[in-house]
């Protein structure tokens, strides 16, 4: 007993339980994970995971840089195989024996540097040396190396979606000879004139706490609490985007402070309109550009972009897919989209008989592709169609221009011009339209089918315009993009037009009573009133005085079949997606006061000289003839 206590007293310490380094063992495992702090030509280092097949050879690589984690993006769940570690969206990569790599941008989360969101060229936005083209141009450059990755063959291609997108697009301005297709899917393009931030100049609250979570910290980070659960009634409450940002601490974030010295579409818009860089530096690079006909989030940049090096005589290399999608849906399943129901998963068809065989060709030497000028799905018809030429029509330049359908009185709309009159409303910044039947919450699982939600939920406001075709007797083809064409006069100084393009189905349907009547907005946007002129220079609206507001609408393919209803919805305002414009002429909304919100009466003028109206892209029923063979 007494050798024993002695011993004891002798014994050190308990150490911790927590070892300095724990390794999981790997040996079952089917493929390797790399990590690398890959060195950019300024001295910074971006962290980046490699993941490739245990024995591969000669094979390509797809990359992915992300402001969102690549380490968490590399990883689905822990396995030994390959197939069941990555995303989804890269089954296709893996069973195809690619290497799959994932790079933080600069600043983010295992990446050094500065962060800015959206990083601008190199230019007058941007004094240092480096940016997404010269980071995604030394990646490459270090990728092909074969002294770092030996199992290459020395060839690229980049994807991704949203930002991810977005840094795909950049790398196209001046791409590495190693670069020899890409996928930018739903990219961040313009985010003034309609991704993320506004369209045509209203400010998108849905989307400002991604502000706190992504640069309040370098790493994983939390937007600051909105307060009740209705978002409807706390950023009514609280006033304007400004005094909002406030409460949260965003007025201490850089780019919330730039953004409020930039409410319209100035220089610092401009310089960043990614689509306009890109027609002045077209690439020969294949690209296959992706957009969701019901994107919640960047509606406008994939279409945008390709329409501009489509005129610049692009269209050999580059390829448009619009899908019947939300926001990224592209790397998920897409069989169905709130209510509707799909022909099949229409995101892995993508995949799978697009991306996936554009790739091959390029990066393994595959067998040749043909893919058709435009590959869009048609919404009425529940099936891809597939266009040597797009859109069929529009404003000049088609094969087909567009018809206007007239606004009507009594709450008709007809292609016919109708007598002179108007139809009036008030717009009440106290009871903004929500853009959801109330209570809205941004976190309620919603946000994302939005889009095709039933706009009943407003219908019979009065501070919403309906107009309405009687029952078609014949089915009417759109195809390309509608063009909202408002003639109103107002008692403010400002005001928001948000017109809507929607299918009324019938009252009855036999397969789905629920559906009787749904009222599916197929094509909406907004347009605030103060940039009807020059998006550079607001100016306020002479109150009382017949105004025009012309824009355009979201791309459709889209027929509407017997037995329903074309309908247009005219409002001011979409809350608390949008914020709420004062009506009141003041010159930066994200500083109004309370006391700047007024009431306004509205009147959308019809008929005669100012007969509003929204152009249609209407086209034959039958297009066999404008179809890709």
């Amino acid at each position: 007993m007494l050798t024993a206590s002695a011993v004891a007293q002798q014994a050190p310490a308990p150490a911790g339980d927590i070892p300095a380094k724990f390794t999981p063992p790997t040996a079952a495992n089917d493929y390797e994970r790399r990590e690398f702090m890959v060195p950019m030509r300024d001295g910074t280092k971006l962290f980046t995971v490699i993941v490739v097949a245990k024995g591969a050879k000669n094979a390509p690589i797809v990359l992915t840089r992300t402001p969102y984690d690549a380490g968490s993006r590399a990883r689905r769940q822990d396995s030994s195989s390959m197939l069941s570690t990555l995303p989804l969206a890269d089954e296709m990569f893996v069973k195809g024996g690619y290497i799959r790599v994932y790079q933080d941008i600069r600043g983010k989360y295992g990446s050094e540097g500065d962060y800015v969101v959206t990083r601008p060229v190199i230019g007058p936005l941007n004094p240092t040396k480096v940016d997404h083209v010269t980071d995604a141009y030394d990646t490459i450059d270090w990728l092909v190396n074969k002294a770092n990755l030996p199992e290459s063959n020395g060839r690229v291609g980049m994807i991704g979606s949203s930002y991810e997108g977005f840094t795909v697009a950049m790398a196209l301005l001046a791409p590495h000879p190693a670069l020899k297709v890409a996928a930018p899917e739903s990219p961040m393009i313009d985010g003034w004139m309609g991704d993320d931030w506004f369209h045509y100049g209203a400010f998108r609250l849905a989307n400002i706490a991604w502000l706190g979570s992504q640069t309040g910290y370098k790493g994983p980070g939390k937007a600051p609490p909105s307060g009740g659960y209705d978002d409807y009634d706390n950023f009514r409450d609280i006033g304007s985007a400004g005094a909002w940002a406030e409460k949260s601490g965003y007025a201490q974030l850089p780019y919330w402070q730039r953004m409020v010295a930039h409410p319209s579409y100035d220089g610092f818009w401009q310089g960043q309109a990614l689509d306009k860089l890109l027609a002045a530096n077209p690439s020969n690079v294949p690209t296959i550009w992706e957009q969701g006909l019901w994107d919640q989030e960047d509606m406008y940049g994939a279409i945008t972009a390709w329409e501009a090096l489509k005129a610049k005589g692009k269209t050999g290399n580059n390829f448009l897919v619009m899908g019947p999608w939300r926001h990224s849906q592209i790397n998920r399943e897409g069989r169905s989209l709130g209510p509707f129901q799909w022909d099949g998963d229409t995101a892995q068809q993508f995949r799978e008989q697009m991306v996936l065989p554009l790739f091959n060709q390029y990066l393994k030497d595959g067998p040749a592709v043909t893919l058709p000028a435009a590959t869009i799905y048609n919404t009425g018809e529940n099936h891809w169609d597939r266009f040597a030429t797009w859109p069929l029509a529009c404003e000049q330049g088609c094969a087909a221009p567009l018809k206007p359908i007239y606004l009507q009185a009594s709450g008709g709309l007809g292609f016919d011009k109708a007598g002179a009159g108007g139809d009036s409303y008030v717009s009440d910044p106290a009871k903004p339209v929500p853009h959801l039947p109330r209570p809205v919450n941004f976190g309620d699982g919603r946000w994302g089918d939005w889009l095709v939600s039933d706009q009943r939920g407003v219908d019979g406001r009065p501070d919403v315009m309906t107009y309405e075709t009687p029952v078609l007797r014949e089915a009417v083809r759109v195809s390309g993009a509608p063009i909202a064409d408002i003639f109103a006069r107002t008692t403010g100084t400002d005001g928001d037009f948000v017109v809507k393009v929607i299918d009324v189905y019938p009252d009855e349907i036999a397969s789905d009573a629920k559906m009787g009547g749904y009222q599916l907005p197929i094509s909406q946007d907004i347009f605030r009133g103060r940039y009807r002129d020059s998006f550079a220079k607001p100016t306020a609206i002479p109150a009382n005085k017949v105004q025009r507001y012309k824009f355009r609408l979201p791309t459709v393919n889209h027929v509407f079949q017997p037995g329903h209803r074309i309908m247009i919805q005219v409002q001011s305002s979409q809350f608390p997606l949008y914020d709420r414009n004062p009506q009141k002429f003041v010159s930066n909304i994200f500083l109004a006061k309370k006391s700047d919100y007024q009431k306004a009466t509205v009147t959308i003028e019809r008929g005669g000289a100012a007969a509003s109206a929204v152009w249609l892209p209407v086209v034959a029923l039958d297009q066999s003839a404008a179809m890709a063979k």
